[in-house]
């Protein structure tokens, strides 16, 4: 653990252990909790805050235009789910990206994928908390997920149109519970996850969460180990008032795995466990530490005004040696063995501040009903990055026999990238959803968007310096039948800005894009199963592309569109049978000729995007069996189905879809006991779940086990 993050790490450890010590033993200081039943989180459903989130009003999902899928912390502990893109693969149609050789979370939604250079734009209560590099995101302190797809940027702003992804933590509790988790699996896996809340104070509850887990892998020689930890607390000043507050510290060590190669094409010409690195390169140090305060004040009847701050710092560190991607310089395509590759030196840290006021609320003009939402946010970004780089040759390779890999070639790098980035941005939003009649719902928003970004090259003196402005419109029209179903249709337009200059120094068009969705959302008359069908259209222009006068140089002149249909469903069957279904047809191409930005590759229209599955669904069944003496057993089984997919952008390369199964099966013979565990890839499929070239090929899991210890106090 680096000294500065490292101590920050621990110093937090400490106090937070300390601030919660009295909690376990406030069992007769409760305060009675707040108007919203928990969605579970391994203790008992209870909250205590009814803090809205923002972004949202006070519009009940089922009259909402547009697409919203749970997953919830039933289904997290149902597939042993202990890191975020675990749990989004239940989704359909949402597809993994590049993820940076193992170092974050990247995915696509309906098609469309954000910045390759940084993680995918998740929030966490809703605040920007993946860009920068604090790993791939642990699962211990998430409550449930949230999926918002659908034309929403005129309130998120900055954003893909597919839809955004919104994990909801872990809340303090006032009645006194605490739990622990101790989970063993093969590939020597080891994690123990604990979780302890009560009050302080009649007004004062904390809670602490965290988890630590190592293990080996099934690639070669790699060796992984996580901590997080995340106190939080809740504060109620008056009747009307609350403040919530909530750290997250994270440390992880993973070594940078660009995964396996395709030989001329194929695949499985190596082994999946086969590493291509340096294992001598050592793991890259990965850390992270976030802050996040809210403000609610219920000052008048259906009228809420929130105010939030949330400051997140993270920082990435270490060697790696990776395959080299262009032609001329590998020599695999040569001899048909020998890999080429770069080592690099990477020293990146980020800073994100987040500001963020909101006032929502209900009034009536004659027979409307206005659900009001207004706001404002504000964010400071700075990217700190420090790359050094040995670049072979094909008379220097620094190469690995990918047939007898020989470890232990570490040239010394050289100069790169010394940058510093700093980008600030500012939006005002609303949104007006109207109560036409009983049945008809009108819904009108829009949001204005200014950012700046400056960027200092420290090897050459050179800056740069471009802003943009944007404004993103939303409508929705909702009919809702009765209460068990109702249909809705949708159009927005959003943007996120490109970086960087062309060849004249003049900054580049935002991507613009432009979406519409129609839907039905249906609920048995008991409210045991809900589904959502959704069809949609989207499209993207200025996408950054390849300068085909000016080699070296971009424009942002690049188009494709997306267009589907999904199909999800879950809740409760005769039987007392438990469902989740999730299906996504997903066709998404190019629609404008251009040449890839980093190889040049030429893109012709009607090509797919990159890691677009076009058929992808997941099946989960459950079922609950009473058995003597007031135990429980949990039997289940599940299906993920991916089809194939373009592998690398301007080449034919894809990769094959795959089909995985998973047996999960759990037994609590008390309330405070229980063992469960779970085998996915039951049936051992070779499978690759993404890849950027055929020199970058990420493999699946081979057949794995997990077996869990619960107890809860």
């Amino acid at each position: 653990m680096s000294g500065l993050y490292g101590s920050r790490f621990l110093g937090a450890a400490a106090a937070a252990c300390l601030m919660l010590a009295p909690a376990a033993h406030a069992a007769d200081n409760k305060v009675g909790a707040g108007d919203e039943g928990g969605a579970g989180d391994g203790l008992d459903d209870i909250t205590i805050t009814a803090q809205k989130q923002p972004y949202r009003g006070d519009v009940p999902l089922q009259s909402m235009p547009q697409s919203l899928q749970v997953i919830s912390s039933e289904l997290l502990a149902d597939i042993g789910a202990t890191r975020l893109d675990t749990a989004l693969d239940m989704a359909a149609g949402l597809a993994r990206q590049n993820n940076f050789g193992g170092m974050w979370d990247s995915y696509a939604v309906r098609g469309f994928a954000g910045d390759e250079n940084f993680p995918s734009g998740y929030l966490v209560n809703g605040f920007n908390a993946s860009r920068g590099f604090g790993g791939p995101r642990d699962a211990s302190n998430i409550d449930h997920i949230e999926i918002l797809k659908g034309p929403n940027s005129a309130l998120f702003g900055r954003g893909e149109p597919g839809g955004t992804v919104n994990v909801l933590t872990k809340k303090p509790q006032f009645d006194p519970q605490g739990s622990v988790t101790l989970t063993a699996g093969n590939y020597a896996d080891r994690r123990v996850e604990a979780d302890v809340t009560g009050p302080v104070a009649d007004t004062l509850a904390l809670r602490l969460n965290g988890a630590y887990e190592d293990g080996h892998s099934f690639r070669d020689t790699v060796r992984t180990s996580k901590y997080t930890l995340t106190p939080s607390a809740f504060l109620r000043l008056n009747d009307q008032m609350t403040l919530s507050y909530e750290m997250e510290a994270v440390h992880q060590e993973v070594p940078f795995d660009r995964g396996v190669v395709a030989v001329n094409g194929q695949l499985g010409t190596i082994p999946a466990s086969r590493f291509l690195g340096e294992p001598g390169d050592g793991a890259m140090d990965i850390d992270g530490l976030s802050h996040q305060l809210q403000f609610e004040d219920n000052f008048a009847r259906n009228w809420t005004l929130l105010v939030g701050l949330s400051y997140r710092e993270t920082a990435l560190k270490g060697y790696s040696s990776e395959a080299e991607l262009t032609a001329a310089r590998q020599k695999l395509y040569i001899d048909g063995q020998t890999l080429s590759r770069q080592r690099r030196y990477r020293d990146y840290e980020t800073g994100d501040l987040v500001g963020r006021t909101e006032l929502s609320g209900t009034f009536e003009t004659g027979a409307l009903t206005h659900h009001l939402l207004v706001g404002a946010d504000w964010d400071r970004f700075s990217y700190d990055q420090v790359q050094r780089r040995f670049r072979p040759t094909l008379a220097n390779p620094n190469g690995i026999n990918i047939f007898n890999p020989v470890y232990g070639a570490q040239p010394a790098v050289g100069n790169f990238m010394d940058a510093l980035e700093i980008d600030n941005s500012g939006g005002a939003y609303f949104q007006d959803q109207i109560d036409l009649t009983r049945h008809w719902k009108l819904r009108v928003g829009a949001r204005y968007d200014d950012y700046t970004q400056d960027i200092l090259n420290r090897l050459t003196g050179g800056r740069t310096t471009l802003s943009d402005t944007a404004a993103s419109p939303q409508a929705g029209l909702v009919y809702e039948v009765d209460d068990s179903l109702s249909f809705y249709a949708s159009y927005g337009r959003g943007f996120r800005p490109n970086t960087g200059t062309d060849a004249h120094g003049n900054g580049f068009k935002p991507e613009e894009t432009e979406s519409r969705e129609v839907g039905a959302k249906l609920s048995t008359p008991d409210g045991k199963l809900s589904g959502t069908l959704a069809l949609y259209s989207m499209t993207k222009s200025n996408i950054m592309t390849a300068d085909p006068v000016n080699a070296g140089f971009s424009l942002a002149i690049g188009e494709a569109e997306s267009k589907g249909v999904e199909v999800d469903v879950n809740g409760t069957l005769p039987g007392d049978l438990k469902l989740w279904f999730s299906y996504a047809y997903t066709d998404a191409e190019v629609t404008k000729d251009f040449l890839d930005p980093n190889f040049g590759l030429a893109i012709h229209k009607g090509d797919r995007l990159i890691n677009i599955p076009k058929h992808s669904g997941s099946v989960l069944l459950t079922r609950d069996f009473s058995v003597g003496g007031g135990g429980v057993v949990t039997l289940g089984g599940g299906v993920n189905y991916v089809g194939s997919r373009l592998g690398e952008t301007g080449t034919g390369f894809t990769l094959p879809g795959y089909t995985l199964t998973r047996l999960i099966a759990a037994y609590a013979p008390t309330a405070n006991w229980k063992i469960s565990g779970e085998i996915n890839n039951l049936f051992d499929e070779t499978y690759y779940p993404s890849s950027y070239s055929r020199l970058w090929v990420t493999p699946g899991t081979p057949r794995t086990y997990r077996v869990h210890a619960s107890y809860r106090f």
